[in-house]
């Protein structure tokens, strides 16, 4: 008799995996992009608009993958979805972009920023000097005062995720709290306090196009990304069928409203022709304005923390779908294993950490991420999509849970998914030239393990 697949422990509740959602979402994005999306709507009405629009779009989307988590309550989010609807290629060409690129790069990054932002405080930490460089063939590795600091802050995290569940909750869910009460804190001392003006919310002489708005909604929807984390790690959630939806809601909810409520306080703070070519991040502009440049310290604080939880975040849920594919046959075999003490999949997080890694001491996150960004929003459409594949397919299977709004809802999301993803492709070619051939080179990988593994 064949061994039975191994499975992970639900012990997760709600809050648990609305946190990964709200830590997942909220990262360096909100404390920059408002700047770009000034400059394509630049009235305060059309950019709280983008804003919430947004928002609607990621809520409806994530009512779908509530859906979809509570027909399959397994690990991977959206590399289930993509195998049950369109199959295992589909499947493994998500899995494989958020492998070489997707967490891995957005890993890397946010730990040479989290270094950077530690720099404040310690300056050493920030020290970008070369210690040792080792060229291999295509890059060089390079080992950095600032690189070490990165390549702990990945270490730590991952070895906390490894080590079960309870610790990996218990972090997690603390930088959650921190990063939403650090800038909900913000926002309230700044419009009680701060030196902002009511006036900068007139509709001045500004006009905004519907070319315009949409272009508007790329940077805006790039932003929200990561509002389906909790579809990740459904398999480790109590009453999936329940909780998952609640947490998508719950998670992508909270978010909408942090960011709304932060951009109604940089409006607040300076008027939106003057966010549009800052030099600076808007955060430190808007803290600069409202409370004079001995903020910069608390300011900075609350960075660590954004920036903390999101690779929390990250390290937590992006080895659920190397969990996946490996217990399809479609990763390293030992991914698919449990560990026997901490119940977590280990080798899947330790190769998660060591990619990302060499990602850091090559420089090459940068370039990773630009080039596939849009896939992000690519794969999210697909799976959205796979939920009309399913409902036609599967008729009458047991739902638990049916996304609200269908088919209205996940269809306006799917195309505005497809509206970006094709706006992405016209307004930078190269960089997504060079994405498309990335999630490509998955194709022929994908064929040689197949083959291999129909071999043994």
């Amino acid at each position: 008799m064949p061994a039975s697949p191994p499975v992970l422990q639900r012990r997760l509740g709600t809050a648990d995996a609305a946190a990964v959602v709200v830590s997942n979402v909220i990262g360096s994005g909100i404390l920059i992009t408002p700047a770009f999306i000034a400059a394509t709507a630049p009235t305060a009405g059309a950019m709280l608009s983008a804003w919430l629009v947004g928002g609607l779009l990621a809520f409806a989307g994530a009512m779908a993958y509530a859906e979809l988590a509570a027909l399959r309550p397994r690990a991977g989010g959206e590399y289930v979805y993509l195998r049950e609807a369109f199959g295992p290629l589909a499947a493994f060409l998500t899995g494989w972009t958020s492998f070489v690129a997707g967490f891995s790069g957005a890993i890397a990054a946010s730990a040479v920023g989290l270094a950077s932002y530690l720099g404040r405080f310690v300056p050493a930490a920030a020290d970008t000097s070369p210690l040792v460089a080792l060229p291999i063939g295509v890059a060089t590795l390079t080992v950095s005062r600032q690189s070490l600091v990165a390549l702990a802050a990945i270490a730590a995290l991952s070895g906390v995720h490894i080590r079960g569940l309870g610790p990996g909750r218990v972090v997690q869910n603390l930088l959650a709290v921190a990063k939403v009460v650090t800038l909900v804190a913000f926002v309230a001392v700044g419009l009680s306090f701060g030196q902002g003006s009511a006036t900068h919310f007139a509709p001045g002489g500004a006009t905004t196009t519907t070319v315009g708005f949409l272009m508007a909604l790329i940077p805006v929807m790039f932003s929200y990304s990561g509002w389906n984390a909790a579809a990740y790690v459904a398999e480790e959630v109590r009453d999936p069928g329940r909780n998952v939806p609640r947490a998508l809601a719950l998670g992508t909810a909270a978010v909408v409203v942090v960011y709304l409520a932060l951009n109604v306080l940089y409006v607040y703070a300076m008027p939106v022709p003057e966010l549009v070519g800052l030099q600076v991040r808007v955060i430190d502009a808007a803290a600069d304005r409202l409370f004079g440049s001995q903020v910069g310290d608390a300011l900075a604080v609350i960075t660590i923390f954004i920036v903390a939880g999101s690779i929390s975040a990250m390290v937590f849920a992006g080895p659920r779908v190397y969990f996946a594919m490996a217990r399809d046959g479609l990763f390293f075999r030992r991914a698919a294993r449990v560990h026997p003490s901490y119940h977590t999949p280990a080798f899947a997080i330790a190769a998660q950490g060591l990619w990302s890694g060499v990602l850091v001491l090559s420089g090459t996150f940068g370039q990773l991420v630009d080039y596939t960004g849009f896939a992000v929003v690519l794969f999210a459409g697909i799976a959205v999509l796979g939920l009309f594949v399913l409902r036609w397919r599967e008729p009458d299977a047991d739902r638990p849970f049916r996304a609200l709004g269908y088919p209205v809802a996940p269809a306006v999301f799917v195309i505005a998914s497809l509206a970006i993803v094709v706006n992405a492709v016209i307004s930078n070619p190269r960089p997504s030239a060079a994405g498309v051939l990335i999630i490509a080179l998955g194709v022929p990988i994908y064929f040689f393990i197949t083959r291999r593994a129909r071999r043994r």
